[in-house]
Formats: C-alpha cells, sequence, structure tokens
C-alpha cells in the first residue's frame, strides 16, 4: 500500500522505515488536518499521531481523496470521530499495547523526581550551591499510591509500586484479578481520592473521564498530595489543579501530557513566546514538573509502535480489517 506518515519526526523515520515491508511510506511533517489531508491524494492509508485532527471534515477530505484505512500510531484515539469514520468506511486501527513499561517507568521517574527535588537540585548544583534545605523527600515505603485505570499501564505502574513496599489501590470499570493476587486493592474513586498520598492517571479519554479531577475531586484528596498525569491531558482540569497549588492542597504535580498540548508538543518553541498562558502559570510552580508526551519514548516501544502499525497495515491489505480495529463503541 501506499502510506503517507503525518506528524513525522526523524525517528518515525527511521523506526517506521525498518518496518515498512512492501508498504511505499511518505514522511511529511505537517501535522494532518483537513487543509493538509490533500498530500495523501493517491494513497491508500494515513498513519497519524495524538495531535493531528481527524475531525469529520478532515476524515471525509481523506475519504474524498481515496484513502481507504487511518492508522494511529498510538494507543489512544480520543481524536477521532469515529462515527463519522464509520460513516465514510474508513478503517481505523491503533496501537493497543506498545511498551507498558515505558510509560510506568516515566511516571516512576515524575514521582522520584518530585519527591527527591531532582529538578531543583540539579540546577543548584549547577551553581554551586550544595545546600539541601528545601529538599526533603520522604520514604516510598509504606505510601499509598493511588491508580485510576489498570489496563497494561496501570499493571506496570501497580508491579514497580509494589516492589517499593508501596499500598497500591486502584479504580477500574475492570478489576484485574491477576492485581488482586498482588496485593492491589480496588476501591471507590472517592475512597481512593480520600487515602492516596500519591495519584498517577492510566485511563483512556472518555465523555465520562473528562476532567475526571476537577475541583470537586481535589477536595477529597490528602493536603499535599502528590498527581501524576502520563495518560491523556483532558483527564486533568488544569485551572482547578493550578488553584489547589495555589492553595497547598496539591503538593506536587507531574504531568507528561496537557489538555491543549497540540498546540506544543513534540515542537522545538524555544526561541517563542508562549502564548498558553495557563500552561505559562504552570511552568512558574517550583513543585511542577512537565515533561513534553515522551512518556512512549523509549527504543523497544517505538520498535514495537512501528511493528503493530505495519502490522495493522499488512492485515488490511490482506483482508480487509487492520489488526487493532477501532471502532465507535469503544469510545463511550
Amino acid at each position: 500500500m501506499k502510506i503517507t506518515v503525518f506528524s513525522s519526526k526523524a525517528y518515525d523515520e527511521q523506526y517506521l522505515s525498518a518496518e515498512a515491508r512492501d508498504h511505499a511510506l511518505t514522511f511529511v511533517g505537517a501535522r494532518l488536518d483537513a487543509t493538509t489531508a490533500a498530500v495523501a491524494a493517491g494513497n491508500d492509508a494515513v498513519i497519524a499521531f495524538v495531535n493531528d485532527a481527524l475531525d469529520e471534515d478532515t476524515l471525509t477530505r481523506l475519504a474524498d481523496l481515496g484513502v481507504r484505512l487511518v492508522l494511529l500510531r498510538c494507543a489512544g484515539f480520543n481524536h477521532v470521530d469515529l462515527a463519522a469514520a464509520e460513516r465514510l468506511g474508513l478503517a481505523v486501527a491503533h496501537v493497543p499495547a506498545y511498551s507498558p513499561n515505558a510509560v510506568a517507568e516515566h511516571t516512576l521517574a515524575l514521582i522520584m523526581a518530585l519527591n527527591r527535588k531532582i529538578h531543583r537540585a540539579f540546577n543548584r548544583v549547577r551553581e554551586g550551591n550544595f545546600a539541601l534545605d528545601g529538599l526533603i523527600g520522604f520514604d516510598m515505603k509504606g505510601r499509598t499510591v493511588g491508580l485510576v485505570g489498570t489496563g497494561a499501564i496501570g499493571a506496570a505502574a501497580a508491579g514497580i509500586f509494589k516492589g517499593f513496599g508501596c499500598t497500591v489501590l486502584a479504580v477500574d470499570p475492570y478489576p484485574s484479578e491477576q492485581l488482586v493476587a498482588d496485593g492491589v486493592r480496588y476501591v471507590a474513586f472517592e475512597a481512593l481520592l480520600r487515602e492516596a498520598d500519591i495519584i498517577s492517571l492510566h485511563c483512556p479519554l472518555t465523555p465520562s473521564t473528562k476532567h475526571i479531577i476537577d475541583a470537586p475531586a481535589i477536595a477529597l484528596t490528602k493536603t499535599d498530595v502528590m498527581l501524576i498525569n502520563t495518560s491523556r491531558g483532558a483527564l486533568v482540569d488544569t485551572r482547578a489543579v493550578i488553584d489547589a497549588l495555589k492553595g497547598g492542597q496539591i503538593g506536587s504535580l507531574g504531568l507528561d501530557v496537557y489538555e491543549e498540548e497540540s498546540d506544543l508538543f513534540f515542537e522545538d518553541l524555544s526561541d517563542q513566546v508562549l502564548h498558553d498562558d495557563v500552561f505559562a502559570r504552570l511552568l512558574t510552580f517550583p513543585n511542577v514538573i512537565i515533561t513534553g508526551h515522551q512518556g512512549f519514548f523509549t527504543h523497544e516501544a517505538l520498535s514495537a509502535i512501528a511493528r503493530t502499525t505495519m502490522d495493522n497495515a499488512d492485515q488490511f491489505a490482506r483482508h480487509g480489517t487492520p489488526v487493532h480495529p477501532v471502532t465507535q463503541h469503544m469510545n463511550r
């Protein structure tokens, strides 16, 4: 098949080309939307990423151009109008699990950096300041970690925190018998908010989970709670979180995603003024660490993403259905 890869970076070209097989790939740096879709003219499929705009206008344009398959090189699909894709006869596929360990380990990295004030210590030492004032952390052993979502990534995170000697609470509509056997305790969402010292989000973004961390939810948490989000930005009401940081209800915040990240992440904006005042406000807090959606960014994960994406293309080319289809009912 002929396939156009949108929002591509050098690493996308490296890993996808290594798995191209007999498919002809064209790499485009531009994000996919209704205005850039024309680049895919004459192609059978497109490969899109998390911040591409796969709304009805874009999908209609792709279908008119003869595209039959939308390949997502990511797990999430909340940015796709699946109802429109179904009406237009466009198949949609994703990568449901590439390297759960990559994101789970990045979650741990954010927690440890915030806890032990690594970001602040790093800057101090570079300036010749070796004072320890203000750098006190806490032992992970004995702390209570609350996981919102225990799919592949949440389950991997649970194993990490159990290894630290943490008490692990979880919320998920489909509890894992294996995690229960491993000592994870499933509780109501409100109970998790009240009991957890660290809350880590690992659930998909759906209408029911948008802003699952909002002002009323934050009000239920322990004072000085640590909040981590390596899943989807809109799980968190950013303005409510800023208010909670100012008031001390949230003691530290680690984000690898942001609800308005499409205008920021994956680009070098170092020579520009940031126009997102909410994001700029987050950057002023010394107890906040933000990374630019890099939780997935390991060799193993990129290899798995490329391999599964091209497996989806192969299966569609041969049988008309990808290995990992995304359907309209999955977004409820």
